[in-house]
């Protein structure tokens, strides 16, 4: 046995059920002891989610509880189903299948189709931008490459929300999408495509789940067969589940309640491709009896990050923020996050490279630092940046801006009217090299205002813009610089890119950056028209826009940086503002208001079969915090777990009364002996010193202190006030229980 073996890449397998559970925190420990029955747990960015899961799934197995082979953990990408699989097997917890819907269904699909239609399963269509140029083609519609992206994406839509051709028009009109072209043409394009499918005899992806869903809908037999081979269901990202996938779940569980759900209402980003919350806010309507476990100990990221997290969703609204979860560092303290200003966004991109260059120089390794923008256009300025300040980099979710298709157009075209030069009557009227640039752009693609909605057309649009812009700072830079002069730097850059970038600072939208964290992050561009975008224009999709930025602050452990450049290039009109979404957090502004929501911290809801409320709830019975937890000596809003224990900061002043919180330990020692538990079981330290200085009179002063609540008034109350007032402490039950 090698000495790696014994590392944290290779653990060793927990020799028991119960060593499965050793070092859960009580909120995760919960959710591996809820094995049967509906549960959901609500975990916020950095809580330990996947470990929670994996865990209740190896303790079921490893207990005897779950028989392996019965168990289907689904998840939305093969990576996170790759890594709950290496969890699992670690755990000693072999056989389980942990798979991606369309994996799942897939495999199912295969096997029943000779049996349920007979023959051979149609081929799978691993791209269907050709068949749709098709489509597109037969009914007298030309598309170019971006709107064929444009296109598919809108048939890929329409079929996870189970929407067909001839209702796509109203179904746009009434979500209020901004369909990249007239909807009656895309409804057109649509139908013909899927005609041609059928002609040719070939599925797409979305097929898979629809026809999976189709046969288990029409034949009892098969469906029976498939619950009886999966009796127990996980799902991971729940707030990402489309109405297609609901229906097959639905299917796979048919009238048994065995799920257990996971997810974060305040990370759904993903609605334009037909995710909803709603599953998730409705599982405890659903499922009455349903536990619902709240995981709210960040493990992540600093209390700074975890301040500006938690004080970005205290100004959201909507259901989803009505649900939100009001995170608590475990962290030691960290640096502030930093707001910086800039002028334009060259100065911006060259600012940030050189603090990233200082961060590496400080022993910030290149691959634990991102840079984060909203639109993969953004990435040319800092790529360039990065690569003048001699920075490795890589780009992720995205192409290289060189390597763009419409990029390399764009460039042949410039070449060809470079070599051109005078003779090309396209550039008459040409006084300056931008005027000569904006020309020939103007033929693929580029025009003074940008398209209206996002997509592929308007990703074609910021890329050529870049160009664009590229050439006005070349000719600011190099007065009298020709066409060719510009080709000859744009071939240098291009060049320059192709270097090698492995472990090097990573560059991502914000969308691509899911699921990620760095040691450091840099989130660029916080200007309003593009945080949020200028296309969200109804309050759902503003908010989404503002739980996109949430996720970008949470991928942050350490270091968390955020700036906005005031005029696009250098010597441009400064009127840009930065986003509304930092006001009253960034230094110097002023807040809009907090907006209340269940927030809170973490907990335990068993449920009833009256069922209290939506899976956001807690107890109805447990007094609920709502908006942040400010200190009761300088008003600073409290975010690590400590804190917010005692309501205020750990430096700020006590006013504690010493011996008050000598006897109130004794008695904590005493009970914790009675009942056989650890001391902070009855209640931690920290609720100890915070009933020590509130000396409470009543009950209702003592069950808001934090880690007291109903239950341990009930009880442990009594024997506290009658500590608090002096008085000689009963005979009481002790009870006990895990510290809320």
């Amino acid at each position: 046995m090698t000495a790696a073996t014994h590392s944290t890449l290779f653990p060793r397998v927990p020799e028991s059920a119960d060593a499965v559970l050793d070092g859960l925190d009580p909120e995760q420990r919960e959710v591996a002891l809820a094995v049967n029955g509906p549960v959901c747990v609500l975990a916020g960015a950095g809580t330990g989610k996947t470990r929670a899961i994996t865990h209740r799934i190896a303790y079921g197995v490893r207990a005897g509880i779950l028989q392996p082979t019965t168990v289907l953990a689904v998840t939305f990408t093969n990576r996170a189903a790759g890594e709950m699989r290496g969890r699992l097997r670690q755990l000693g917890a072999t056989g389980v299948q942990a798979r991606t819907f369309h994996s799942a269904a897939l495999r199912q699909l295969q096997y029943f189709w000779p049996k349920a239609v007979g023959g051979e399963l149609p081929r799978l269509l691993e791209r269907k931008v050709q068949l749709v140029a098709e489509a597109a083609a037969r009914c007298g519609i030309r598309l170019d490459r971006n709107e064929l992206r444009d296109a598919t994406s809108e048939i890929e839509w329409a079929k996870v929300t189970q929407t067909v051709p001839a209702d796509y028009p109203a179904a746009v009109a009434k979500t209020l999408r901004d369909a990249p072209r007239d909807p009656a043409e895309l409804a057109q394009i649509y139908s013909t495509y899927e005609q041609l499918k059928r002609d040719r005899s070939v599925i797409d992806f979305e097929d898979v789940l629809l026809l999976t869903v189709g046969i288990l809908q029409d034949r009892h037999d098969i469906a029976d067969h498939v619950r009886r081979q999966y009796q127990h269901f996980v799902v991971d990202e729940y707030q990402d589940v489309s109405p297609l996938q609901q229906r097959l779940l639905d299917l796979w569980l048919g009238d048994r309640d065995d799920l257990c759900v996971v997810g974060d209402a305040s990370q759904t980003i993903y609605s334009f491709t037909g995710a909803t919350p709603e599953h998730l806010l409705n599982f405890r309507t659903r499922h009455p009896q349903a536990t619902v476990v709240k995981l709210v100990r960040d493990y992540r990221s600093t209390p700074q990050v975890v301040h500006l997290a938690n004080g970005l969703l205290s100004q959201a609204h909507g259901r989803a923020a009505e649900h939100r979860l009001e995170l608590v560092s475990q962290r030691d303290k960290g640096p502030e996050p930093v707001y910086t200003e800039y002028q334009d966004e060259p100065a911006e991109a060259e600012g940030t490279a050189r603090r990233i260059r200082d961060l590496i120089a400080a022993g910030v390794p290149a691959g634990e630092i991102a840079v984060l923008f909203r639109v993969n256009s953004q990435s040319e300025v800092y790529e360039q940046a990065l690569a003048d300040a001699g920075v490795p980099y890589q780009l992720r979710g995205a192409e290289r801006f060189f390597d763009r298709a419409e990029v390399r157009e764009a460039g042949v075209a410039l070449r060809g009217a470079a070599r051109a030069g005078g003779n090309d009557p396209l550039l008459d009227g040409a006084d300056d090299l931008p005027a000569e640039v904006r020309a020939v752009l103007s033929t693929k693609g580029w025009t003074t205002t940008p398209p209206t909605g996002s997509g592929a057309a308007r990703d074609r649009w910021e890329s050529l813009a870049a160009l664009v812009r590229l050439a006005e700072d070349f000719e600011r830079a190099k007065p009298g610089a020709t066409l060719s002069d510009l080709v000859a730097e744009l071939d240098e850059r291009a060049a320059a890119q192709h270097a090698p970038t492995v472990q090097g600072v990573t560059l991502a939208s914000l969308h691509s950056a899911k699921g990620l964290e760095w040691d450091a992050v840099f989130l660029v561009g916080m200007t309003e028209g593009m945080m949020p975008i200028a296309y969200a224009r109804t309050d759902e999709q503003v908010e989404e826009e503002r739980r996109l930025l949430y996720v970008g602050v949470t991928r942050a452990r350490f270091h968390l940086s955020l700036s906005w450049a005031l005029s696009r290039s250098p010597g441009g009109r400064s009127s840009r503002r930065p986003t509304r979404f930092l006001n009253g957090l960034r230094p110097g502004s002023t807040a809009l208001g907090t907006r209340g929501g269940t927030g809170g911290g973490g907990g335990i809801d068993r449920g009833t079969a009256a069922g209290r409320g939506t899976a956001g709830g807690g107890r109805e019975d447990r007094p609920r915090r709502r908006g942040p937890v400010r200190c009761r000596v300088c008003g600073r809003t409290l975010t690590g777990a400590g804190e917010m224990k005692l309501m205020r900061c750990e430096d700020c002043p006590s006013d504690m009364d010493e011996g008050l919180y000598e006897r109130l330990r004794e008695w904590r020692a005493a009970r914790a002996q009675e009942t056989r538990q650890p001391a902070w079981c009855v209640f931690t330290d920290k609720t100890l010193m915070a009933i020590a200085e509130a000396a409470p009179d009543t009950e209702s002063e003592l069950v808001v202190i934090p880690g007291v609540g109903n239950r341990k008034l009930t009880r442990f109350g009594a024997d506290v006030l009658a500590i608090c007032a002096g008085r000689t402490v009963g005979d009481e039950d002790p009870g006990g229980g895990l510290d809320g």
